[in-house]
């Protein structure tokens, strides 16, 4: 009995000591979370209340500093222009700014031209910021990223500086015309030949305004308001017709060919006038008695079927560093060839818009002497995916490469590029013999 009793005496006297201890860890789990963190110091107990639910939702950079220059609070978009590192605000003119206005009180701000991080070409990242006092011991700086308004700025000051010069150069000539008509109005040959300098002057002026309209109209337009399934074949053959009568003067071939009764899914005008600008570039810029080919086809991708609609041509091609900037308004390879044929410089850069306002792209491929081939490529209607399945084909091979820059072995001869010899005759449109042209 003795025994049992002391071994009971034991095990209450245990039991006793393991509630103590439980209770010890208990109070002093509820000690330490109760003890404010760093970050909740520097957030919950520093910050007034609900400035770090704003600052969480502003769209500019938040830097949040306390009376020794250490970031109380900063927002990820701080981070990430490097404005915050190691817990310090790490561009000097930002933080003699907070230094001043936290000793008088007063509101500053100010653009910068920061370095960019991790690109190391010097490229500048254009800010502006803005100093606040934030109670009696905080500093609240806000930074805006203004590099992509700048460039906006930018571009737009360098159009508007191309507009003018290409508008100065046929109102000039006009004017220096028409004072030519009126000193020569006793000679009728040379006034017949002066007015028809003026023609092909106004001429000029017309498509340059025309052209900028459709440009900005590109721009400016969402081309999904009034889109519709538009046929590849139409868009061909409207663009064919629209160089025909250039190409018969230069005896040039319009051929077609590819994949018939593909659809695509956009702005019918706006489509047609992408399309007619490859054709008629290709046109004007090919040697005479040459060929220029359009070719549709339907590709897989990963996002849904694409339309591929590539204009070849056998002209003078176009070098690496050209191809670069081909696409830029009013730039021109060839300028003496663009005076010649009326160009204006903005055909490919409404291409380019088009493109990419219908979810697509446009690329070039190109060698000079050897001719050059401009794939539009854009999104295929859902209509016409869904109905497909027993669509014509013509007699050219579907699976050929419209794109010769992805074939090292390109021959820039048409025949073998569009399976065989063309029938047509100068200036008309064709397919590969023996198939009917797409119409």
């Amino acid at each position: 009995m003795d025994v049992n009793a002391a071994v009971a005496a034991l095990a209450a006297i245990a039991g006793v000591c393991t509630g103590v201890i439980a209770m010890l860890a208990f109070r002093w789990s509820e000690r330490d979370q109760a003890r404010p963190t760093r970050t909740s110091l520097h957030t919950d107990a520093v910050l007034p209340p609900g400035v770090d639910t704003v600052l969480s939702v502003l769209r500019s950079s938040a830097v949040v500093l306390d009376e020794s220059d250490s970031v109380v609070k900063a927002s990820s978009a701080a981070y990430a222009l490097g404005l915050v590192r190691g817990g310090k605000l790490a561009v000097e003119p930002m933080l003699n700014m907070a230094r001043d206005t936290r000793r008088d009180g007063e509101i500053r701000q100010v653009e910068l031209d920061l370095p960019r991080r991790g690109t190391g070409r010097g490229e500048a990242l254009a800010v502006s910021a803005r100093v606040a006092p934030l109670g009696s011991r905080l500093v609240l700086l806000l930074v805006e990223d203004l590099t992509e308004a700048r460039r906006i700025e930018a571009v737009r000051r360098d159009f508007v500086a191309n507009v003018s010069h290409e508008l100065k150069t046929p109102v000039g000539a006009l004017s220096l015309l028409s004072e030519a008509v009126m000193d020569a109005s006793d000679d009728p040959e040379a006034v017949t030949r002066f007015a028809g300098r003026m023609q092909i002057e106004a001429t000029r002026l017309t498509n340059l305004v025309q052209e900028l309209i459709d440009l900005s109209r590109v721009q400016n337009d969402d081309p999904l308001e009034d889109s519709e399934p538009v046929r590849v074949d139409e868009l061909v053959a409207e663009a064919i017709d629209r160089s025909r009568h250039t190409a018969s003067t230069k005896q040039i071939t319009m051929a077609s060919g590819g994949t018939a009764d593909l659809h695509v899914w956009g702005s019918r005008g706006q489509l047609a006038a992408a399309l007619g600008n490859l054709v008629e570039n290709a046109v004007n810029y090919s040697p005479a008695r040459t060929r220029v080919g359009i070719a549709a086809r339907r590709v897989a991708a990963p996002g849904g079927d694409l339309i591929e609609i590539a204009v070849t041509d056998q002209g003078i091609g176009i070098s690496e560093k050209d191809r670069e900037r081909v696409f830029e308004r009013f730039y021109r390879v060839d300028p003496a060839r663009s005076r010649a044929t009326g160009g204006t410089g903005l055909g490919l850069a409404i291409v380019k818009h088009v493109a990419a306002s219908h979810g697509g792209e446009v690329t070039v491929w190109s060698t000079e002497g050897q001719g050059s081939t401009f794939t539009l490529r854009l999104p295929e209607a859902g209509a016409a995916r869904r109905n497909r399945g027993s669509g014509a084909e013509t007699g050219l091979d579907p699976d050929f490469d419209l794109d010769p820059g992805m074939d090292s072995d390109f021959d820039p001869d048409f025949d073998s590029e569009f399976g065989g010899e063309f029938d047509a005759a100068p200036g008309t449109a064709a397919s590969a013999s023996p198939t009917p042209p797409i119409s």
